[in-house]
């Protein structure tokens, strides 16, 4: 058996590898799979670079700046393997809801106009709300930035984001600290249920099959343990499928509630996986099918575009300067080309592109793929704009416009 200790954070999105241990699909594929539960994506990020643990469950942008040296010391990376896509609520506290549309479903189904919205709230506010990120380098703060800029909001201006770990969320809204926060779940929930929040928007509705957390490497121990990682690979392929079978759901939410884990009610784990979100406290939930995807429509494939999509949205916001070689190492960090070789013998869907145009599709679409086909799902962004990797600067150009 080969042994691998994995950092993980306490959330929903962390299934698969939960899945992988608990269910012995690592130990199929010779891996004796250690999981290491942090508090912080700092923590988590230190331990990944410093060799304490050989992978770790990432969020997709903290990769993409580790390897770029925006966080801390710089290392590089590499995340061949996605674990989700979407799986992340906005909330904010009732008194700043209010200001929003009444009908919550209304609010999670057109995104645009939420956010028109939450630019009146914050005039209303009585002083700049304080919304909590989970980490700077975050899909959920990137989205949140894209999401309030939207509506003429500077999220460098406009609002306060204040950086707090996910599972720490619940008790600043109790504190009166933050107004709301953006976290995976079910700390969304878990404000929701406690009454402290109202669900604003949802990940799902922002940017369909978004890119959130990796399985990622230092580049270093990824290519000199070559088995390792292939059969890491396979084995979360396997655990992927298992998660997103429907007649697994109970068996899943079980495992991620204990204590080892989440350490949260069954029922509230088993609302992210089944994408039942209660947007508010005591009304019925919001079906949203596609809240968190882990196998289906090749969720796990590292598509190098959405690396660069990354990208954009750090030179956007003035995170790094643009350049040919940040565009190439943020491009680097997803590597298709690894994920191609641990499931080469697999029926794990391979994409023959590494690339493709982001927010490009509005409905289900078969593609051409080495074995068959593969059907991709909707990756529309809420306000309906491209992403095109071949054309960033004329992508950003646009929202200079706009």
């Amino acid at each position: 058996m080969t042994p691998i200790r994995i950092a993980f954070l306490g959330l929903t999105d962390a299934a698969v590898l939960v899945a992988a241990r608990e269910k012995g699909f690592a130990q199929a594929e010779g891996v004796a799979l250690d999981l290491m539960r942090d508090t912080s994506w700092a923590t988590l990020r230190d331990r990944l670079v410093y060799g304490q643990v050989q992978a770790a469950h990432m969020l997709a942008p903290l990769a993409v700046a580790v390897t770029l040296g925006l966080s801390q010391q710089p290392c590089a990376l590499s995340a061949p393997y996605k674990l989700n896509v979407n799986g992340n609520l906005i909330v904010m506290a009732p008194g700043f809801s209010a200001a929003l549309e009444p009908g919550t479903s209304a609010r999670l189904n057109d995104p645009l106009a939420t956010a028109h919205d939450f630019a009146t709230a914050i005039g209303l506010h009585h002083r700049k709300p304080i919304i909590g990120v989970v980490h700077r380098f975050s899909s959920h703060a990137l989205v949140l930035r894209y999401f309030l800029a939207s509506a003429g909001i500077d999220p460098d201006r406009d609002v306060v984001m204040r950086v707090l770990p996910p599972s720490l969320m619940v008790e600043a809204m109790r504190a009166g600290e933050i107004d709301g926060f953006t976290a995976g779940e079910p700390w969304g929930s878990a404000a929701i249920e406690a009454g402290l929040a109202e669900a604003v928007a949802a990940s799902e509705r922002l940017w369909q099959r978004g890119v959130e957390k990796v399985l990622t490497f230092r580049t270093d121990w990824m290519e000199a343990n070559p088995d390792a990682v292939d059969a890491l690979l396979r084995a979360m392929a396997k655990a992927a499928l298992w998660c997103d079978d429907p007649a697994n759901r109970a068996e899943l939410a079980f495992l991620l509630a204990g204590p080892a884990y989440l350490d949260q009610p069954i029922a509230l784990v088993e609302r992210g996986l089944a994408g039942r979100i209660v947007a508010r406290q005591g009304e019925p939930p919001v079906d949203l099918p596609d809240f968190l995807l882990f196998a289906r429509e090749a969720t796990p494939f590292p598509w190098q575009s959405q690396a660069l999509w990354i990208y954009s949205q750090f030179v956007r916001w003035r995170m790094v300067k643009p350049s040919e070689a940040s565009r190439a190492k943020a491009a680097s960090v997803f590597r298709p080309d690894i994920y191609r070789r641990a499931l080469a013998d697999s029926d794990a869907p391979m994409p023959g592109a590494s690339s493709k145009v982001e927010g490009a599709l509005t409905s289900p679409l078969p593609i051409g793929a080495p074995r068959g086909a593969i059907t991709l799902g909707p990756d529309r962004f809420f306000d309906g704009r491209k992403f095109d990797p071949d054309q960033i600067e004329a992508y950003l150009a646009g929202f200079e416009r706009g």
